[in-house]
C-alpha cells in the first residue's frame, strides 16, 4: 500500500512473514518451509516407486488422506474470494463483484514503475514477434515423452472453452463467460435463448439428427443457433452445438457430438426412473449429472495423465467436507494465459517446451505475449514466489542450457524481468514430462480449485437426490473417458489420452473412409481455418 507519493508499506497480516517487505519468515513458517520437500522432489516421488504407490492406491484411508492433502495444498494457493483484476491493483468491491472481468492472481505492474517488469530489466521489452520466432516457434516436431495424443489435445480445448472466453472487444482482461467454472455452457449454450434453441423441449433432451443410424447434432438451419463455419462447409453439414466456434475444428465437434449423445442417453435413464418428471426437471438434472461426469473425467483421466503420477487421483467431494473450503470460483487471467498449450497441437494432426509452437498458431503465441503486456503481468519469478516456488537465479537455470539462456539474457537483461508466458514455454521440462515445474505448480491449483469449488461438490448438493437418485449418482461415480466413449460410440473402441506406442511417433490422422455425408469435411483445412480465427 502506498503511503504518500514515494513510500509504501507492506501488510504482513496472516502471511507468516514479517519485516519491511514481509520477507522474513516467522519461526513456524521457517520450520514448515525447511521440512517441506520441494515440488520437484514431490513430483519425483509421485512419478517413481510404482510398487509402493500400487499398495497406497489399494488402501482406501491412505489414498483418501493423500488426495485430501493434494486438494487442500493446491486450493489454498488460490485467493477466494478474488482480490484484483486488470484495472484494480488494490482490493475493491468492483474487483470482487464484476464477473465480466477475469480475476488476477497478482495485481498489474504499476504504471509509474521504471521498467515494464517493475524495477528489473530493460526500459523496453523485446519485440514479441522476435520472441516467438527465436524461442517459441517449432523448427522440428518434438514428440511428448508422456505419449500425449490428440484425444487429450482436443479434450483440453473443448473443456476449457466453457470458461476461457476472452471478450476481445472490451480487452484481454474481460471474459464473455457468465460462469467462471464448469457449467457446460459449451454443450448447452451461454445464454438461455441459445439453450432453448438447442433443446428438444421433450423428455429433457437436446435436438439431434440421425445420420447412418448414429446421433449427431442438429443443423444450424434446424435450430437457428448461430455457428461459425468456414465458407466451404455445406449447409447440411453445419451442425449446431453450444459453443459457436466448435464447427471450425473436427476434434471439438467430435466431443460435442459425444456429449450430445451422453446427455440424451442419461435423459432416457432418468425418464425411466422418473416418469413423473417434466421436460425441465429431466433436462436440469441431466445437466448436473454431466457436470459431475466431466469433473470426474477431468480429475481421474485428464489430470491423471498430465501429472504422470503413479498415485491414483480420486474425485470424491466428501474428502473436503470437514475442511475450510469455499464453493465458488473465479477464472484468473493468468490461468487463461497459462493454458495456451499450443505446443500440444500437431502440424498435420500428428501427435510440446521451447521451440515447439506450430507455425499455424504462431499468431496465438504472439497475441498471448502482447496481451500479457497489455495487462501488465508481473514477471515469471514474481509468479513463482506467489506459488511458493524458488525464483530462478539465472536464465541458464530456467532453460537448462546455455545458448538460449545467453540470448534471453541479452534481450531481457535480468532474470527477474523474464515474462510469464515465454518463460513457461522455454522452461526446461521435468524429466520424462511435457511441461516444466512452473506450468504444473501454477496450473494445478487453479484447476483443482475450479473443479472442486463447483456447486455440485458442496455438502448441500453432493447427495443422490440432487442427481435423480442412486442411478444418477452412480453414473457420476463410475464415469471415465473409456466409459463415455463406450456408451456413445459403436463398438466401444479403446480410448485413452495417450498413444498406445510407448515411443510417440509422428502419425497422421486416419480420416474415416466410410461413404457418408461426413466425408465432405476436410479436417486439415478446418484446422487451418481455426488457427486463423484464433
Amino acid at each position: 500500500m502506498t503511503t504518500g507519493f514515494d513510500q509504501y508499506e507492506c501488510d504482513c497480516t496472516r502471511t507468516g512473514y514479517y519485516g519491511e517487505n514481509c520477507t522474513t519468515p516467522e519461526f513456524f513458517t521457517w520450520l514448515r518451509l525447511t521440512l517441506k520437500p520441494s515440488p520437484n522432489t514431490v513430483h519425483y516421488i509421485l512419478t517413481h516407486f510404482k510398487g509402493a504407490w500400487n499398495i497406497v492406491n489399494n488402501v482406501p484411508f491412505l489414498r483418501d488422506a493423500i488426495m485430501r492433502y493434494v486438494l487442500m495444498s493446491r486450493s489454498h494457493l488460490i485467493d477466494s474470494p478474488p482480490t484484483y483484476n486488470s484495472d484494480y491493483t488494490y482490493k475493491s468491491w468492483e474487483a470482487y463483484s464484476n464477473l465480466s472481468y477475469y480475476t488476477r492472481t497478482l495485481p498489474p505492474v504499476g504504471l509509474d514503475c521504471p521498467t515494464p517488469m517493475g524495477v528489473k530489466g530493460k526500459k523496453e521489452l523485446p519485440d514479441s514477434k522476435l520472441i516467438v520466432d527465436k524461442f517459441l516457434l517449432r523448427k522440428k516436431f518434438i514428440p511428448d515423452p508422456q505419449g500425449t495424443n490428440v484425444m487429450f489435445t482436443f479434450f483440453a480445448q473443448h473443456f476449457t472453452h466453457q470458461f476461457f472466453k476472452t471478450d476481445h472487444k472490451k480487452g484481454p482482461g474481460f471474459t464473455k463467460a457468465f460462469g467462471h467454472g464448469v457449467d457446460l455452457n459449451h454443450i448447452y449454450g451461454e445464454t438461455l435463448e441459445r439453450q432453448l434453441k438447442l433443446r428438444l423441449l421433450k423428455d429433457g433432451k437436446l435436438k439431434y439428427q440421425m445420420i447412418d443410424g448414429e446421433m449427431y447434432p442438429p443443423t444450424v438451419k434446424d435450430t437457428q443457433a448461430e455457428m461459425i463455419y468456414p465458407p466451404h462447409v455445406p449447409e447440411h453439414l453445419q451442425f449446431s452445438v453450444g459453443q459457436e466456434v466448435f464447427g471450425l475444428v473436427p476434434g471439438l465437434m467430435m466431443y460435442a457430438t459425444i456429449w450430445l449423445r451422453e446427455h440424451n442417453r442419461v435423459c432416457d435413464i432418468l425418464k425411466q426412473e422418473h416418469p413423473e418428471w417434466d421436460d425441465e426437471q429431466l433436462f436440469q438434472t441431466t445437466r448436473l449429472i454431466l457436470i459431475g461426469e466431466t469433473i470426474k473425467i477431468v480429475i481421474e483421466d485428464y489430470v491423471q495423465h498430465l501429472s504422470g503420477y503413479h498415485f491414483k487421483l480420486k474425485f470424491d467431494p466428501e474428502l473436503l467436507f470437514n475442511q475450510r473450503f469455499q464453493y465458488q470460483n473465479r477464472i484468473a487471467a493468468e490461468f487463461n494465459t497459462l493454458y495456451h498449450w499450443h505446443p500440444l497441437l500437431p502440424d498435420t494432426f500428428q501427435i510440446a517446451g521451447g521451440k515447439n509452437v506450430p507455425v499455424a498458431v504462431q499468431k496465438v503465441a504472439k497475441a498471448s505475449i502482447d496481451q500479457s503486456r497489455q495487462m501488465r503481468y508481473q514477471s515469471l519469478n514474481e509468479y513463482r514466489k506467489r506459488f511458493m516456488l524458488k525464483p530462478f537465479k539465472s536464465f541458464e537455470e530456467l532453460t537448462g542450457e546455455k545458448e538460449m539462456a545467453a540470448e534471453l539474457e541479452e534481450l531481457y537483461g535480468d532474470i527477474d524481468a523474464m515474462e510469464l508466458y515465454p518463460g513457461l514455454l522455454v522452461e526446461k521440462p521435468r524429466p520424462g514430462a511435457i511441461f516444466g515445474e512452473t506450468m504444473v505448480e501454477i496450473g494445478a491449483p487453479f484447476s483443482l480449485k475450479g473443479l472442486m469449488g463447483n456447486a455440485i461438490c458442496s455438502p448441500e448438493y453432493w447427495k443422490p437426490s440432487t442427481f435423480g437418485g442412486k442411478v444418477g449418482f452412480e453414473i457420476i461415480n463410475t464415469a471415465s473417458l473409456q466409459k463415455l466413449i463406450c456408451n456413445n460410440v459403436k463398438g466401444c473402441p479403446f480410448t485413452a489420452f495417450h498413444v498406445l506406442n510407448p515411443e510417440p511417433t509422428e502419425a497422421t490422422i486416419n480420416v474415416s473412409t466410410s461413404k457418408t455425408a461426413m466425408e465432405d469435411i476436410n479436417p486439415t483445412l478446418l484446422l487451418k481455418e481455426r488457427s486463423a480465427e484464433l
